[in-house]
């Protein structure tokens, strides 16, 4: 053998869960309704969908939702048992990385990975950073100013963090 290591990365949503974990929560915690109305705003105002994502966790914590309701409400997010057996057949492999590249956000995809005992599968999670702060979620862009590809969306360019 050569000692090379191979080296797998995965998408997050509609690729290792079966739904877009942004979406999830906001639908899951009854903001449907505000949240197309705001996609439309910013969509006119040609801001990326991270912007109107952090104005939902603003939203929750003006309604009194908590980060331990939004955490609940993650664990909820259904993921595909063969998807999690594949990780872990991966993860078990000699010199087989596992990582993540996606438009998400580090605490939804850290609370589901954690459900489901997959998060010390992974070297390295790429994706847009997150804090708590005040009781409340705030999302931020991984990348702060725009990264000239066409292909990704403004926040997080897979294709530069390949």
């Amino acid at each position: 053998m050569d000692g090379t290591t191979t080296v797998v990365v995965f998408d997050f949503d509609h690729t290792m869960i079966e739904d877009n974990s942004d979406t999830w929560v906001v639908e899951q915690m009854g903001l449907t309704p505000l949240f197309d109305q705001l996609r439309l705003v910013l969509f006119k105002e040609n801001f990326c969908n991270l912007k109107s994502i952090d104005r939902m966790m603003e939203e929750l914590h003006s309604r009194g939702k908590t980060i331990e309701e939004i955490t609940e409400c993650l664990r909820r997010v259904p993921m595909n048992p063969r998807v999690i057996s594949a990780i872990r057949k991966a993860h078990s492999l000699p010199r087989c990385e596992l990582r993540i590249i996606s438009d998400a956000n580090q605490f939804f995809i850290e609370t589901i990975l954690k459900q489901f005992g997959l998060f010390d599968c992974f070297t390295e999670i790429v994706t847009n950073p997150s804090i708590i702060e005040g009781g409340r979620l705030r999302i931020f862009p991984y990348h702060s100013s725009p990264h000239g590809c066409n292909l990704c969306p403004p926040n997080l360019c897979k294709v530069f963090c390949l």
